[in-house]
């Protein structure tokens, strides 16, 4: 888009709603999380092999990818902002099957339930976060994705404190978690809905106009290289997710709470990461943040499959600060390139991430029981270097964009 067409920011970020809904987030991916967080203990419980453990997390993000863009799309002509709510209730009911299934089937179930649960939460707050910027977009994403990233490494953190001492019914205690979670929903819609009302009239009415800058082909091809970038990206992200635990104590033989401290790490970093990747984004332009959050990963990957354990984790805390930067400006990206689209933007997006996500950690299963769990670090390795597709997207536009 030219920066004629953008609508001039008339309003400030609503920081309020903005920290509110970072924190649904935390909370929401923070249960989220819980599911690889267990995988260990579910694994003896249930006497899983590492294909089985690969289906519970396609299970889960096939189910938040599937129904996302769906949500998106309808939200985008008609908002539900309490639909969020519904989206928490799936997840705890998700939550309390996780603490009770009496078998793999009630397992694979309550992932889905969670599932479902996030397929409706990330479109709609997604949109409100987007709303509430005053036009500053890198940054609202950068706070939004924040919360989301501190629960995901929350999760294995707690797991280990909590779940490991006290075994699988004591997931059921972070219902705590989803309550609050339903509350806070209900305070940042009405606290939005009064910030909505409260803007210029000129402001509501201008976004609709915009229209895209590029043609309906560079759209296409420019939305296709920022999905297999983000496929390469969740890839090596989900390797770490799903099977980073098992590495550690087959390869350095540490205890299960050590793996997951160390997971808390990994995943800790992504927050740092996030913000400073959308507040840079709105100071240089998404697409230099896109090629160096992906491609500037690549010569610390490709070291760590031969690391010792100490900078095994430091090379896996760089590689997630470099690479969880790129969520935020490839999401803006999208979004610049389909103005009006939020919400199908942002559940097209958040869908891939879990699909794309579930889809390798299926496969990087497989593998593993197959070839070993080191072989998937020595392959994943090299999936940064697919960061060299962002050459290829559009620089004309926005100079945000480009």
């Amino acid at each position: 888009m030219t920066a004629a067409s953008q609508p001039a920011v008339s309003h400030r970020a609503v920081l309020p709603v903005l920290v509110a809904l970072s924190a649904t987030h935390l909370l929401n991916d923070l249960i989220q999380s819980l599911i690889p967080a267990v995988y260990p203990i579910i694994k003896a419980a249930y006497h899983l092999d590492f294909g089985q453990i690969g289906l519970i997390t396609l299970t889960f993000q096939i189910t938040a990818s599937l129904f996302q863009p769906l949500v998106g799309h309808y939200t985008d002509r008609r908002p539900m902002p309490h639909s969020m709510v519904v989206g928490m209730g799936f997840t705890l009911v998700g939550l309390i099957g996780l603490a009770f299934a009496g078998s793999y089937p009630h397992l694979l179930a309550a992932a889905a339930c969670v599932g479902l649960g996030s397929s409706i939460f990330h479109p709609e707050a997604t949109r409100m976060a987007r709303t509430a910027s005053g036009g500053q977009h890198g940054l609202a994403q950068g706070i939004f994705q924040v919360g989301g990233q501190t629960g995901s490494a929350l999760g294995p953190l707690l797991a280990a404190f909590v779940i490991v001492p006290r075994g699988q019914g004591s997931i059921a205690w972070f219902s705590v978690a989803a309550l609050v979670a339903m509350g806070l929903m209900v305070w940042t819609t009405q606290r939005h809905e009064q910030s909505r009302k409260a803007r210029p009239a000129a402001a509501k009415s201008s976004a609709p106009l915009l229209q895209p800058a590029l043609s309906r082909g560079r759209i296409l091809w420019a939305m296709t290289i920022l999905v297999v970038l983000l496929f390469s990206k969740n890839a090596y992200t989900s390797s770490f997710s799903s099977f980073y635990t098992f590495y550690l104590i087959d390869r350095f033989g540490v205890t299960v709470q050590t793996s997951q401290l160390m997971l808390f790490l990994f995943l800790a970093s992504a927050a740092a990461g996030a913000l400073g990747g959308g507040m840079i984004g709105d100071r240089v332009g998404r697409n230099r943040v896109i090629w160096f959050s992906i491609l500037g990963a690549l010569p610390f990957a490709l070291m760590l499959p031969y690391a010792d354990l100490f900078w095994t984790g430091v090379l896996t805390v760089v590689i997630n600060l470099i690479m969880s930067s790129a969520f935020a400006s490839i999401l803006i990206y999208a979004m610049d390139l389909a103005p009006g689209r939020v919400g199908l933007i942002g559940g097209l997006f958040y869908g891939l991430s879990f699909g794309l996500g579930g889809l390798a950690a299926a496969i990087l299963g497989e593998v593993a029981d197959r070839v070993g769990i080191d072989a998937v670090y020595r392959i994943c390795a090299f999936l940064p270097a697919v960061g060299l597709l962002a050459w290829f997207l559009p620089r004309s536009g926005s100079s945000r964009m480009a």
